[in-house]
């Protein structure tokens, strides 16, 4: 077999990830299979095989391009760190409920289908993501909000109302309701019911009451 160039290698991956996000959009990701793989690229399955070991290194470089797509750390890099802990939670939500309305029907449906993987088989879903690349967007805002934390806390400006962790993983648990409501209602026609959720409206809420879990001071 003649020996093929890097850059062959590398578009021919390309072009596998990409086909296995066509069927990811069709179907839940945790039902997708590598015979859908197979019929979607065209190739033979020796021909996939040469490329990727199994399906779950596909999803690995699929999730490493989603986040380079779906990346939100420019628009946090450019908020000014001189904005109040108010001021930032804002602006986060609001980078947030942009995101979430330009890729409802895409990304934002991957990543739900992932959160579903995730909770039937963790197991595997941990070792798709220890195979992704690069630093997701939510440690990045992470990164930024907790510092911002620290210093208000330090000059009593916040009296969080319990433990910060505690409060992390509600606004996680928040997070993961409005996505799950809004996607289903995008994607799926079934989100709660006599609801309209609009990421823009849920995601002010969320700031607010981010805000006020923290100690913070909201406008009347």
């Amino acid at each position: 077999m003649p020996k093929v160039s890097e850059e062959y290698f590398e578009n021919k991956k390309r072009f596998i990830v990409e086909s296995t996000y066509n069927v990811c959009l069709r179907k839940p990701v945790g039902m997708v299979t590598m015979m859908d793989v197979i019929e979607e690229t065209g190739l033979s399955q020796g021909g996939i095989y040469r490329f990727y070991k199994n399906l779950d290194e596909i999803l690995s470089d699929m999730i490493t391009g989603m986040r380079a797509d779906y990346n939100f750390v420019d628009s946090l890099e450019a908020l000014d760190p001189e904005m109040s802990f108010e001021e930032t939670a804002y602006m986060i939500c609001d980078i947030l409920a942009q995101i979430m309305e330009e890729h409802l029907l895409d990304i934002q449906k991957i990543n739900f289908d992932l959160t579903v993987l995730a909770i039937n088989e963790p197991e595997r879903a941990k070792a798709i993501i220890a195979g992704t690349k690069g630093r997701g967007n939510f440690e990045y805002m992470a990164s930024i909000m907790m510092p911002k934390l620290a210093r208000a806390a330090q000059e009593n400006k916040l009296k969080p109302a319990d433990k910060p962790e505690n409060l992390l993983k509600y606004i996680s648990a928040a997070y993961t309701g409005i996505e799950m409501n809004c996607i289903l209602s995008a994607c799926y026609g079934n989100g709660m019911v006599n609801v309209d959720c609009k990421p823009k409206e849920m995601f002010n809420v969320l700031a607010k009451t981010i805000i006020l879990l923290f100690g913070g001071q909201i406008e009347s």
